[in-house]
């Protein structure tokens, strides 16, 4: 049973935090819903397995991204996870885009696999994929599995990103790229991290793609490192009882003069 998180709960996660010390992600299995992945890439990795679902539904086992979205994400959640196990869902082909069919049914992939994380580096902002989504986060939560979606880029507000339940990520174009802060209240888990994708040689950052795609990246490869080795707790439990370790104390009173 997840407990409720105190209105305005929060947790700083960064390389350098105890909860995050010596861990790499190992046991930690993320899905990653996108345009699939070169798996030959050097800052891919291994991959435990994937994917690829069609528009109208049909499978098949040809996750190479055509795209390169897909490829970057993947890097960047490799980055702060190295020993994660990442599945491909590969859902966008010849464009960064899909029907809401193909995305639930990749959600539902994931969720019958046991995926600790899946990654949406996606979102639509249609009000009417809001109940199909939120059913779909409500399975996700029943077999303990937790999405990272983004949830708003500016003033557009996204689905599932924006749902109880889902870590929604916010951009923080000042945030360090290994640092992620996330509020809780409630079933709401609010994260905002940097927008900014596993560096490339030789590529000034400005050239290099960005945006809120990688800041659900960058969140999601943080999770999943901070998630090694812990009991499969919500998502949302862990990270409240890290956040009650992390506050401050009162200072003692001194002694009072006479």
């Amino acid at each position: 049973m997840s407990t409720a998180a105190p209105h305005g709960a929060e947790v700083v996660i960064g390389a350098d935090h105890p909860a995050l010390t010596g861990r790499t992600g190992l046991g930690s299995s993320v899905g990653i819903i996108d345009s699939g992945v070169h798996p030959t890439h050097p800052h891919v990795g291994g991959l435990a397995g994937g994917i690829a679902i069609e528009d109208d539904g049909s499978l098949h086992g040809d996750v190479l991204d055509r795209l390169g979205h897909g490829t970057a994400v993947t890097a960047a959640i490799h980055e702060k996870a190295p020993r994660a196990e990442l599945y491909i869902i590969r859902v966008f082909h010849g464009s960064l885009s899909t029907n809401i069919e193909a995305l639930i049914q990749a959600l539902d992939w994931a969720i019958d696999r046991g995926m600790r994380l899946v990654n949406l580096s996606l979102g639509t902002a249609n009000p009417e994929n809001a109940k199909p989504l939120a059913e779909a986060v409500a399975r996700a939560a029943a077999a303990g599995v937790t999405i990272v979606s983004a949830r708003a880029d500016g003033s557009r507000i996204w689905f599932p990103g924006s749902l109880p339940g889902v870590v929604g990520v916010e951009l923080d174009w000042d945030a360090p790229r290994d640092q992620v802060r996330i509020e809780l209240s409630g079933a709401n888990i609010l994260a905002r991290a940097s927008g900014y994708p596993r560096p490339i040689p030789g590529v000034p950052p400005e050239r290099n793609l960005k945006g809120v795609s990688f800041a659900v990246a960058n969140t999601t490869g943080l999770l999943a490192r901070f998630l090694e080795g812990r009991s499969g707790s919500p998502v949302a439990d862990e990270l409240l009882g890290v956040s009650r370790i992390s506050e401050p104390r009162a200072p003692e009173p001194g002694p009072t003069r006479r």
